[in-house]
């Protein structure tokens, strides 16, 4: 399958100080408040020895929506805001992050906004 190159460039912006080709920005995803427990990990072994797998906020939130509550994937994306297919990755990445944990015996963290803004503003 060949990419047509002009999806490319839609699909990235120019940063004009840089010069350079930036992502397009992320779309708000409307995600529920989440207020459990962040950190699921194995017993009994120090959270300094285990690997870290990362969930973010909207792929629990797909995984709430479809797996849990029932919805279809349309239905889940017209509630967070997002398209079908943005659902259909959330859930492939979710899943495959959640299985990588348990199956690794690594420790699942699950970050939330705060997270997300705070990581981008010491990044700028």
């Amino acid at each position: 399958m060949t990419v047509c190159p002009c999806r490319i460039i839609v699909r990235m912006h120019i940063n004009a100080k840089e010069n350079k080709s930036v992502p397009r920005p992320r779309k708000r995803r409307n995600c529920r408040h989440f207020e459990g427990d962040r950190v699921f990990k194995p017993r009994s072994i120090p959270m300094s020895d285990l690997e870290v797998v990362r969930l973010g906020i909207d792929e629990l939130e797909a995984l709430r929506l479809c797996d849990l509550e029932g919805y279809e994937q349309e239905s889940a994306g017209t509630r967070m805001g997002v398209s079908r297919g943005t659902v259909q990755r959330l859930l492939k990445s979710g899943r495959a992050k959640v299985l990588r944990a348990l199956l690794d015996s690594s420790a699942l963290v699950i970050e939330t906004e705060e997270d997300e803004e705070a990581e981008q503003g010491s990044a700028g």
